[in-house]
């Protein structure tokens, strides 16, 4: 996922041993590390950093795409940036048995089968990533959660998880998922509306937490539409990606 401005944070850096790489799209990429030595609730991100030869140091934050329990280890879907340092080097130099420095986890923008629901996901392009380790911690531990998630990307072959997402949509009872893409198919051209929040409140109930992540021109428009429904300002949590 593109990384976010690095977080402070007292917690010290791990060196972490790359386990496997996978590739999810064509631009992202799936990492999987061993487990933190922290438990992370479900939304929560780490800080990476790169160390070059000369000493020169680069860091970004990622989310963190498994579940908290996920006995895979911690999974992070990064996607090649052409300009990016850090994202770069995963896309074009990172090998499986490579040492990176992880910290965290960290963030407050995150969720717990203990919160409940009816909760409503919303996600635009990579901003899916945190919202995903949602979906798979409610299938885990908390099936009965009403779980909602709307997931806007240009086109079917850049859906992160896609076709996990279409199976859980399909068998689990109170798991919905509307798939909009924005530059193919009949729904080219079209961007997530106020007659798309209406319905999906219609389906779900008021959600009792509602997490926007992605672009911050998406994230702002996405948020007002909410608000604009009905559902009240301290319900909506947000998290931004990109400049």
């Amino acid at each position: 996922m593109n990384g976010i401005a690095p977080s402070p944070s007292p917690s010290p850096w791990r060196a972490m041993t790359i386990r496997a790489i996978t590739p999810v799209t064509p631009r992202v990429k799936s990492f999987r590390f061993g487990p933190l030595d922290r438990p992370h609730r479900a939304g929560q991100h780490v800080d990476v950093r790169l160390t070059a030869p000369d000493g020169y140091q680069a860091q970004r934050s990622y989310s963190i795409a498994s579940a908290p329990d996920d006995p895979a280890g911690i999974e992070l879907m990064i996607e090649g940036l052409e300009a990016g340092e850090v994202s770069g080097f995963f896309d074009t130099v990172a090998e499986v048995g490579d040492t990176i420095e992880l910290r965290g986890p960290l963030g407050a923008f995150s969720w717990s089968p203990a919160e409940g629901g009816p909760v409503l996901l919303i996600a635009g392009g990579s901003g899916i990533v945190p919202l995903l380790a949602m979906v798979r911690e409610r299938t885990r531990h908390a099936p009965e959660v009403p779980m909602l998630l709307i997931y806007s990307v240009r086109k079917a072959a850049e859906a992160i998880a896609r076709t996990e997402l279409a199976a859980l949509s399909r068998d689990e009872t109170g798991f919905d998922l509307t798939l909009l893409l924005t530059r193919e198919g009949p729904t080219a051209g079209r961007r997530i509306d106020r007659v798309m929040i209406n319905t999906a409140i219609e389906c779900l109930g008021m959600p009792r937490h509602a997490f926007v992540c992605g672009g911050n021109g998406f994230v702002g428009a996405v948020a007002d539409l909410l608000v604009d429904a009905g559902v009240k300002p301290g319900v909506v949590r947000t998290e931004r990606f990109g400049g």
